[in-house]
């Protein structure tokens, strides 16, 4: 298991599987937490297996801790350090 996270959207994702093949997503569905922070969205494949966690709004709802420690979006396959 793995995350990463874009700070430029707010949004973090948690990927149950190592690589998300094009297609592979079949059904999102979305989780609301109380509050009106933020959004979950699960992802899962046609069998019906989770494969990512998306989180919206993430620096709301994720300590800063988990945050600081999630991989950054890549940049021609370097991983960003805006840190």
């Amino acid at each position: 298991m793995r995350m990463t996270y874009d700070a430029s959207v707010d949004a973090a994702y948690i990927y149950v599987i190592d690589h998300i093949g094009a297609g592979a997503v079949r059904e999102t569905h979305p989780c609301e937490p109380g509050g009106g922070k933020g959004v979950f969205n699960l992802d899962f494949d046609e069998s019906g297996r989770l494969l990512r966690i998306e989180v919206l709004g993430a620096r709301s709802i994720l300590p800063a801790e988990v945050l600081n420690k999630a991989e950054w979006p890549s940049t021609h396959g370097v991983l960003g350090d805006k840190r």
